[in-house]
């Protein structure tokens, strides 16, 4: 089993559009075999703030869920990149 944490900062005006992709997102995910679970986090003192944790069953399973749902994915990802607030250098 594998289980990766992304942490994710959101625009302030994108929160609401940003939960909602990405709960889609994860409930189109877990149907996947090698996908245990997906789960959306918000932090409670900074509603910008999520964490997103992947439950793979083996250490293969990240790379077929890419490729997989390779067109999902990528424009999920890229609708996600557009929402998130950038990191400062």
């Amino acid at each position: 089993m594998l289980i990766v944490h992304v942490h994710v900062r959101v625009k302030p005006e994108c929160v609401e559009a940003f939960e909602q992709a990405t709960r889609e997102n994860a409930r189109n995910s877990v149907r996947e075999p090698g996908i245990a679970r997906f789960d959306v986090v918000r932090q409670a003192d900074d509603p910008t703030r999520f964490v997103l944790v992947e439950v793979y069953r083996n250490a293969d399973a990240p790379a077929k869920h890419k490729e997989s749902a390779k067109q999902d994915y990528t424009l999920a990802k890229k609708k996600l990149e557009e929402l998130k607030e950038k990191k400062k250098k």
